[in-house]
């Protein structure tokens, strides 16, 4: 896997970024592809520990981490906990083709969500922004009081 800088140019807006863990390849492909048409910056990862290489170099570059449940080695919840352990803020959403309650809780408060499988390309982009517009308004309050 080759990492790639992250680097924003200072004369334009940045556009937000997804880090993207998926094992699945076709999978990976398909939804860097829905992300990057929806206006996303897309960061891929194969597994946890491509993700965790990828967040230590960009993490102040990344606005949400979207990763699949069942990863090799360790689970979509496992990554969520180790990538707060760099940074508390981080937000996470799982994805999940298994119809586990527990896989299926969300947990706003420590800006966990998740987002059942198969979805469409609607579903996933309107769930992300507004994951990303709740984290923006809880920043704006947070800053303001």
């Amino acid at each position: 896997m080759t990492l790639q800088p992250c680097v924003y140019a200072n004369d334009r807006p940045r556009r937000r970024t997804i880090l993207l863990v998926e094992d699945e390849p076709f999978v990976r492909e398909a939804t860097c592809s829905i992300l990057e048409s929806a206006g996303f910056e897309v960061l891929p990862a194969g597994d946890a520990r491509d993700a965790m290489k990828v967040y230590e170099e960009c993490q102040r570059g990344i606005d949400l981490v979207m990763t699949d449940m069942v990863l090799p080695g360790r689970s979509g919840l496992q990554l969520g906990q180790d990538l707060r352990e760099h940074s508390p803020e981080v937000v996470v959403l799982v994805t999940s083709g298994y119809g586990n309650p527990e896989y299926e809780t969300e947990a706003p408060e420590s800006r966990t969500y998740f987002l059942a499988k198969p979805y469409s390309r609607r579903t996933l982009v309107e769930k992300i922004e507004k994951i990303l517009g709740a984290v923006s308004l809880g920043r704006a309050a947070t800053q303001a009081g």
